[in-house]
């Protein structure tokens, strides 16, 4: 067989991810107008349920590669114009907007076609000729009809999708560019809260606003088409007229407009806020729960929810108004031009009126869009000059140190005078530098090189000034020769695997890896791991001692092979014979051709050292060898040195060589079965939280349908649901008193002198007015209902989450929790849903009949209702019945193809933001380790990854809404053909001209409103996901109470701090092996008990034991004479204290640090402050 004759099915692997290929791009003509291209997937979404991998990828063109290197050419092309990141945003989408353009343009014409149309409609029914020539034209008609309704609805779906694809393209592109640039900049000002808020609310407002940009040209050319249409059947005074009507109400609507912009500016600073306080009490849970301040903490949040509920009050009866204003300016309009017709004498035909009242419904959409859109401008440019800012953001890359690389050279590091300071932005003229270098350093490779000095000297900032992490403020450069290495002293540890922690993106080396394991003491670890080194690692490490993640960070840089090696007191939360360990086998053995600057407190590894750096006050006020230090017996050295063996001596007790050769003898004894207990013991990031952090790898989603208990606890959350009858009372009588409304108008004026044009317009004003005041009612029992649902749902997931017990946190990650807590509950209070209402009554509507599967929307369901009703009254042959059931039937089919597919897109488009924030998050936390190994490329690339992943759900996500839509579309278009058809072939006797034009003119809306019928009843259920994910978190299991009222302990107690342990078994779940082991021993009140042991031998966890962080699983423990677990949490810890073993700071003063509850007086701070020298 040639070449030429094979198929691109073949060459086609056999083997091929379905993610790896796209059905878009490849797609022709007709798939993309039908969306025939997604028929693959629903096919796999009803065979099985969605995973990520049945998901095709997302097109190349919305890629995040390909979407930021256009943005980044348009960024290049207009840097010297003003106003240049706005147009380089709309230059790299130009095409596919003036793509979209054309067909909102397209719409826009055919959806004004349909109420030209029916002037003509009625006259020609009115017409008594009955010739061939009259049926023909009677058909053309029909066909109009039928091809402009196949225009309008073809074009929207392709206007719709088009905005969509943009906005995905736009999103893509944003974000890479805020992370990119996070990776950049050094000592920015931007906190790491409001560079996540960019990627969660201001990149979605700018790609949402291509949903609106077309309403900018579209509504001049919205309204010059209705007042042509008016023109025509009414005349110029009316048309003028509806005209001055409309510029009035949309001035009516400015005010409003603006209120609503300067609240919803209020709920967002609001939400802030509490999304900040949100965050941090996530990430300092363990302290907060240890000290027993979890209930003030929560407290506090539910102050900040309170303060932004207010301002959502106002909201969203703003939005109530809006509503009222929607739907009553096309009544103001129409009554208006019909009174200026009676004023003028103007003739008014049914044709005529209902052609008017068409008109009028179809300008109801610009007047409310105006304020709307000035609003979404609004908000858009506020979020494109906060990112604008953020990218213009000044990367000082002059202050970086240099980098050689000349092999012939025997410099590592050549240090120039210079004066680093931290505030960079300040007046460095007027503050003391936080580092100052007087004379040249230069460091020879191979050379080991210690910086010690006392807390606060400028250690870590000597090291940051190395890797160009501190702005340097005057002086010479700093040159270091060759690649480097960094060790932080708080440990930076990625969400993954251990191996995946050391290799940090180098290729496997098994030799040189074993070999770095054995160096940095982690092979005995990982033999202990179950998992060995593809354990896997939670957030910021939790299952991981201290120890434990100091030295996986040193294999990191040690496996990395670097030439100069840059250490942060790397033996400091490690114990001695460990750090004994490292310091000989791995910096004096394993890196002894490398030039190492390590920092210590441990002043017995000094005296190895080639050359040591001595810094007290930000200054380097000694250098040189050991001896030559010691030598100065005025020096610093000496003097921390002496300091040293002070302090060693007032711990050490009378009898410490015998003590000390009793333990020695021991533990040579004993080493053998150490070792053993030390595999049996460490199972704490074996078996127990590392299952937790398998687990949780992929946030947890329901399959199939929403639970019925979901939509009743949504429904009876506010007040019972009391309100719902309500509800649904002002929704049937708004839709009756509309339809009313509208048959007034065709009946008064089918024949001339019926009523008097006084009496016409006196009822349509009448019935009009009515249905305002009951859709204003609608619209403020919606507002309150969603208020009080919003709050309940919400109170009960951030309580749920604060009592959650500590496992939960460490299997969760803050971003998962973030992301339901941002997104999931402003959701349920969206205003612009609210107004019309989609979604809110239908989950009402559909949670009162929900035996009826398809139940439809209770306003469409009004005005398809006053359809039929009208199609019965001009007598439709009974032959047509059979069409309405067919029609149903292929929709109910297209329903339950659609919605299996569309649900589970929808739970995915839910969690895939979360990985997103979660990559940037713990990028921008280890960006200075990830520049100094010059990683930037990698993390880059797993950040264009994840964006792909998110992107391929949302995109295919509103592609299938499109897909429904079309095919429902269609159905209806076929209905009313038919309908048209039969109207203009019936016998003219047997047919109402004016009840035929009204059935005509709902019959426009038809195609319209029943695919928005179908599409709730798929769209509720998707929406109701929110609702579904918020109570997965209000499910959560609490700890045991806090406050046990039949069980409370003394005012006083504990009384003398007798600690008694009664065969104390602790296990981190059911199933797994015991951590501690049957401990039973007392500890004397009022002494001083020293607790020790190897890494990971249970000494955190007798901790977490004696505060109930971790539950007995058998034994006991008793303060003097309680069981502490017969008493409540809060009364145990709250009377118990602790130094944890990670320091934790909160946003704020150091006086709300030290006192984060208020509780103390100054004085006493200022007497602490003394004791642990702070002052």
């Amino acid at each position: 067989m040639s070449s030429s004759d094979s198929s691109p099915e073949l060459e086609r692997p056999l083997l091929a991810n379905e993610a790896e290929y796209d059905g878009f791009s490849g797609a022709g003509i007709w798939s993309r107008l039908t969306f025939g291209w997604l028929s693959p997937l629903f096919e796999k979404g009803r065979a099985e349920r969605l995973e990520l991998s049945h998901v095709p990828s997302v097109p190349r063109s919305e890629s995040a590669k390909a979407s930021f290197c256009l943005l980044q050419e348009s960024l290049r092309k207009r840097k010297a114009e003003s106003s240049s990141f706005q147009r380089a945003i709309v230059h790299s989408v130009r095409r596919c907007l003036a793509l979209n353009a054309i067909f909102a343009g397209l719409n826009t014409l055919s959806s004004y076609l349909g109420p030209f149309l029916i002037s003509g409609l009625v006259d020609f029914i009115s017409d008594r000729d009955s010739g061939g020539v009259r049926r023909r034209r009677g058909y053309i008609l029909a066909c109009l009809f039928f091809a402009a309704k196949t225009v309008e609805s073809l074009t929207q779906r392709q206007w719709y999708f088009g905005a969509r694809q943009i906005g995905v393209r736009v999103r893509a592109a944003l974000m890479v560019a805020i992370y990119n640039k996070s990776l950049l900049i050094k000592y920015s000002g931007t906190s790491t809260g409001k560079i996540i808020n960019f990627l969660d609310v201001d990149v979605e407002r700018v790609a949402d606003f291509f949903w609106h940009i077309h309403g900018i040209w579209l509504l001049p050319v919205q309204v010059s088409l209705a007042l042509l249409i008016l023109y025509v059947n009414l005349g110029f005074a009316a048309a003028f007229s509806a005209l001055v009507a409309t510029i009035v109400v949309m001035a009516s609507n400015t005010p409003l407009a603006n209120l609503q912009e300067r609240l919803h500016s209020k709920i967002m600073e609001a939400k802030d806020s509490r999304i900040k306080a949100t965050a941090e009490t996530l990430k300092c849970m363990r302290i907060l729960k240890l000290h027993s301040w979890e209930t003030a903490f929560l407290d506090k949040l539910l102050l900040l929810r309170e303060e932004e509920r207010s301002w959502l009050k106002r909201y969203l009866y703003t939005c109530s108004a809006i509503a009222f204003l929607f739907w009553a300016s096309p009544t103001l309009v129409s009554v208006v031009a019909f009174g200026v017709c009676i004023l003028v004498g103007t003739p008014l035909t049914a044709g005529a009126a209902l052609s008017a009242l068409a008109t009028f419904r179809i300008l109801q959409e610009p007047i409310y869009n105006l304020p709307e859109l000035v609003a979404m401008i609004t908000q858009t440019k506020v979020s494109v000059n906060r990112i604008q800012d953020f990218l213009k953001e000044e990367e000082q890359t002059q202050f970086w140190p240099s980098k050689n690389t000349e092999a012939s050279s025997h410099v590592a590091l050549e240090i120039e005078p210079g004066e680093y300071n931290w505030e960079a932005n300040s007046n460095s003229n007027s503050k003391k530098p936080t580092l100052k270098i007087d004379k040249r350093i230069q460091a020879m490779r191979g050379e080991k090189v210690a910086v010690c000095g006392t807390v606060g000297s400028g250690k870590s900032s000597f090291l940051c000034s190395i890797i160009g992490e501190i702005p340097r403020v005057t002086g010479g450069r700093i040159t270091v020769f060759g690649t480097r290495a960094y060790v932080p002293q708080s440990a930076w540890i990625q969400s993954g695997t251990v191996q995946e922690n050391v290799l940090f993106g180098k290729e496997m080396d098994r030799r040189w890896y074993q070999q770095v394991l054995e160096s940095c003491a982690l092979n005995m670890d990982i033999g202990t791991w179950a998992d060995g080194d593809s354990t896997l690692v939670g957030e910021r490490g939790i299952n991981l001692s201290g120890g434990q993640k100091q030295r996986i960070q040193l294999a990191r840089a040690v496996y990395n092979n670097s030439d100069v090696y840059l250490l942060d007191d790397p033996f400091s939360a490690v114990d001695a014979h460990t750090g004994t360990h490292l310091f000989k086998e791995c910096l004096m053995r394993l890196l002894s051709s490398k030039t190492v600057i390590y920092v210590t407190h441990q002043l017995e590894f000094l005296a190895a050292a080639d050359l040591i750096l001595v810094l007290r006050d930000g200054k380097v006020v000694q250098s040189g060898k050991y001896q030559e230090l010691m030598e100065e017996t005025d020096g610093e050295l000496v003097q921390q040195m002496a300091a040293h063996n002070e302090s060693l001596s007032q711990v050490r007790p009378s009898d410490e060589n015998g003590l000390s050769v009793s333990v020695s003898h021991k533990l040579k004894k004993k080493k053998k079965k150490q070792q053993q207990q030390l595999r049996e013991v460490k199972h704490y990031a074996d078996s127990g939280i590392s299952e937790l952090i398998e687990r949780s790898q992929e946030e947890e989603r329901e399959f199939g349908r929403v639970k019925w208990h979901v939509y009743r606890t949504f429904v009876t959350s506010a007040y019972r649901g009391a309100l719902v009858p309500l509800l649904l009372l002002c929704q049937v009588l708004f839709q009756a008193l509309q339809m009313g409304s509208n048959y007034w108008i065709a009946w008064a004026t089918e024949k001339d002198g019926r009523v008097s044009r006084e009496t016409m317009l006196g009822g349509f004003v009448i019935l009009s007015a009515g249905s305002s005041v009951f859709v204003l009612g609608r619209a403020v029992l919606l507002a309150t209902i969603a208020i009080e649902t919003a709050q309940r749902l919400f109170l009960g997931m951030i309580t749920n989450i604060v009592r959650a017990p500590m496992s939960f946190f460490d299997a969760t990650p803050s971003s998962r929790i973030l992301n339901r807590v941002s997104r999931c509950v402003p959701r349920l209070t969206d205003g612009r849903r609210l107004t019309d209402n989609p979604v809110l009554s239908s989950v009402f509507h559909r949670s009162e009949h929900r035996r009826h599967r398809y139940s439809l929307q209770t306003r469409r369901t009004g005005l398809c209702s006053g359809s039929a009703a009208v199609h019965h009254r001009v007598n439709v042959p009974s032959g047509l019945a059979g069409v309405h059931p067919l029609r149903h039937r292929r929709s109910s089919l297209h329903l339950n193809y659609y919605i299996s597919s569309a649900r589970e897109l929808a739970r995915m488009v839910g969690i895939r933001k979360a990985p997103i924030l979660h990559h940037f998050s713990e990028s921008l936390s280890g960006a200075a380790t990830i520049r100094c190994f010059n990683q930037e490329g990698r993390f880059s690339k797993k950040n264009l990854a994840l964006i792909d992943d998110y992107s391929r759900i949302t995109f295919h996500n509103y592609g299938t809404m499109e897909w429904l839509s079309v095919r429902v579309n269609f159905l209806f278009n076929l209905v009313f053909f038919a309908v048209i058809t039969i109207l203009v072939s019936m016998p003219r006797d047997s047919i109402d001209p004016s009840l035929a034009g009204l059935a005509a003119t709902y019959g426009l809306n038809l195609n319209v409103l029943q695919a928005w019928v179908i599409w709730n009843l798929c769209n509720v259920e998707n929406k109701m996901i929110s609702v579904e994910r918020i109570l997965q978190f209000s499910a959560v299991p609490s700890e045991a109470p806090l406050v046990i009222e039949h069980s409370r302990p003394e005012q006083d107690w504990p009384t003398s701090g007798t600690i008694e342990l009664d065969g104390l078994h602790v296990r981190y779940n059911a199933g797994l092996p015991m951590v501690l082991k049957g401990i039973s021993c007392t500890f004397p009140g009022g002494k001083r008990i020293g607790v020790v042991g190897r890494t990971g031998s249970g000494k955190s966890t007798l901790i977490q034991a004696l505060f109930r962080v971790v539950e007995p699983s058998l034994g006991r423990i008793v303060i003097d004479g309680v069981d502490i677990s017969r008493i409540g949490l809060q009364d145990l810890r709250s009377r118990l204290s602790i130094i944890p073993q990670e320091p934790t700071l909160f946003h704020g003063t150091v006086r709300t640090n030290l006192d984060p509850l208020r509780r103390h007086l100054d004085l006493e701070i200022w007497e602490v402050g003394d004791l642990v020298l702070l002052l």
